[in-house]
């Protein structure tokens, strides 16, 4: 199958974008990397009546610093974060997310912003960002607002966009000296998605800990404060105190009710918990 008829625009700057994407009232799609869209276009899955390719648009390409935090422009793709061709605040957390996503031909084309956009709860960057609590720039022709990363991605392929919008940026955090990381995701062979992921960020000087279970058939469980998996408090052997059994709760109080899928994702949290101990 091939996709449906639709018409193509290649704007040469960000405005000239958001102005189509405003004039087209939803019935356009964004197009940068396509390693999402281009399947979905063929397969008819979606049928739009405009592509708007942004692949071009300097501004999105752009990432620096802007005080605590790096701001990556959303067609920064995933080879250049596995590079190292822009800035690193997570002390190589994210390098090395991206050297795991699909494979290198798909990294070379794919970008943070069209993964996010796409919103498969298998897909890498929907959980990394959300545990290193990075937000989104989202902009249209009305201005600019930020989201979390965790209230962008609001279910399976579904996200927080309004018709008229598109993802400026991300805003990612600079890591603390103290904070300890740890990414694991398991798949089935290299390269496929994820049938269960976990992103911890776990500072036990600062008694913090963010945990992110992913690769669910709804948006990640996104745990702010997860102390309640460590007993009620953050310590150095945050690792041995890990509780299995309340995990297992959570992912039974969100709907998770096959106790294999839940067993599943504990161990691979246990992992992730595991690593960033290491």
């Amino acid at each position: 199958m091939k996709a449906a008829a639709f018409a193509y625009e290649r704007p040469s700057d960000l405005s000239k974008a958001l102005a189509l994407t405003a004039r087209t009232n939803g019935s356009s799609k964004i197009i940068a990397g396509g390693q999402s869209l281009g399947p979905m276009l063929n397969l008819r899955l979606v049928e739009p009546d405009l592509i708007i390719d942004i692949a071009g648009l300097s501004e999105l390409k752009q990432a620096d610093h802007d005080g605590d935090e790096l701001v990556i422009g959303a067609c920064i793709t995933h080879s250049d974060i596995e590079d190292g061709r822009i800035p690193d605040v997570t002390r190589g957390a994210m390098q090395r997310v991206a050297g795991g996503i699909a494979y290198r031909a798909v990294r070379n084309r794919g970008t943070i912003a069209g993964s996010l956009c796409h919103a498969d709860p298998a897909a890498d960057w929907v959980s990394t960002l959300s545990a290193l609590g990075a937000r989104l720039t989202l902009r249209s022709l009305a201005g600019a607002r930020d989201v979390a990363t965790e209230d962008f991605v609001t279910g399976a392929l579904e996200t927080a966009l309004k018709p008229g919008e598109i993802v400026e940026a991300v805003r990612v955090p600079v890591m603390t000296p103290t904070a300890r990381w740890g990414y694991v995701k398991a798949c089935r062979k290299p390269g496929e998605f994820a049938h269960a992921i976990a992103a911890v960020l776990i500072d036990p000087e600062a008694a913090t800990a963010r945990v992110v279970v992913g690769a669910l058939e709804r948006a990640p469980i996104v745990l702010g404060d997860a102390a309640e998996l460590f007993g009620g408090r953050i310590t150095g052997d945050f690792e041995r105190q890990f509780d299995a059994r309340v995990a297992d709760a959570i992912l039974l109080k969100a709907g998770i009710a096959n106790a294999a899928d839940r067993h599943i994702h504990a161990a691979v949290l246990r992992r992730a918990i595991n690593e960033a101990a290491a």
